[in-house]
């Protein structure tokens, strides 16, 4: 099964100020604020959300098309993920804009000033999901995850216009969003809609679907629940609620959605049952957040096969372990 990821492609620089924000503000000149922190360090990962779905999906020895666009500054980042199994074929380079960037400092109460550089993902639209499908001589599912708005809205059009099928994934750009429509257009038809519960809910009030019409329009709805586990949904049959893996040690939350994905749809390209696909989802989603940054875990067979059989039983384990690289 071959699978295309869209979405963000960016760098994170993560800075820490050992002071604390408020200190600095005058209460009576807030309406002309200018400030400069000399921080303490800089750390510079990799990240975005389809750069992020498509690093573990080829950890786990799947081959995904990562799809979007960046820099002239990204051929670091670039061989990166293709040593860790990424194509790179449908990835095009903007002669105007540099990669798409986040940029933060943390003060000592975790309170964060952060700005979010769009560069080159502003271009997105400008790829056409069917071409890429066609270049590729054929997807089987297109992830359409968070990008640039009108991108994803196309994308969701061009896949249910060529028959392609397409996973939505919306969440942090719902906000984006303006109105049912545009919400309606980007998860209509979707075979799989994923989202927390907090963008299960935005996702429903800003289409006007409840849960029963939204189960009508998409295949299935997965729904990652925290420390809960996740639960999957269908038309017509009760809900599949899967739990969280036991004994998890949180370091860094940051890309554990996007590895829960990565989980997930790899079990689905195996040909594994939904609970499977939430459990491997579990499973990876832990994997990062005991890891500092996006892309800094690794996955080793023997050991996801231990820990999955302590979470879910050896029947559950052997099903995934059969499909893991060696």
């Amino acid at each position: 099964m071959r699978i295309a990821v869209t979405g963000s492609i960016a760098t994170d620089h993560l800075m820490t100020f050992p002071g604390k924000f408020t200190d600095q503000l005058i209460a009576d000149k807030l309406d002309k604020v200018s400030l400069s922190f000399l921080v303490d360090d800089l750390a510079i990962r990799r990240g975005g959300v389809a750069a992020n779905i498509a690093f573990g999906l080829g950890l786990l020895g799947l081959r995904p098309l990562l799809v979007g666009t960046v820099g002239a500054d990204f051929e670091d980042y670039r061989r990166w993920l293709e040593d860790h199994g990424v194509s790179m074929a449908a990835v095009r380079q903007s002669l105007l804009h540099h990669t798409a960037r986040f940029v933060c400092t943390t003060d000592q109460d975790g309170n964060q000033i952060g700005s979010f550089y769009a560069g080159a993902m502003s271009e997105d639209g400008e790829t056409n999901i069917a071409t890429v499908v066609a270049d590729q001589g054929g997807i089987d599912l297109v992830l359409i995850g968070a990008g640039d708005p009108a991108a994803m809205v196309a994308y969701s059009g061009q896949c249910r216009q060529g028959g392609i099928p397409f996973a939505a994934d919306p969440s942090q750009q719902l906000a984006r969003f303006l109105g049912d429509e545009q919400v309606r257009a980007m998860v209509d038809g979707a075979d799989y809609l994923f989202g927390n519960e907090y963008e299960e809910a935005l996702i429903e009030r800003k289409s006007g679907w409840g849960t029963a019409e939204m189960l009508n329009r998409v295949k299935v709805r997965i729904t990652t629940l925290g420390a809960d586990g996740a639960r999957i949904e269908q038309a017509g049959q009760p809900p599949i609620l899967v739990s969280a893996v036991p004994d998890a040690q949180p370091v860094d939350p940051t890309g554990s959605g996007d590895a829960f994905r990565s989980g997930f749809l790899a079990a689905v390209a195996w040909g594994l049952s939904l609970e499977r696909a939430a459990q491997l989802g579990n499973l990876l989603a832990v994997h990062a957040l005991e890891a500092i940054g996006p892309q800094e875990y690794d996955v080793k067979p023997g050991p996801l096969a231990d820990r999955f059989a302590v979470a879910y039983g050896g029947t559950a384990a052997a099903d995934v372990a059969a499909h893991l690289p060696a």
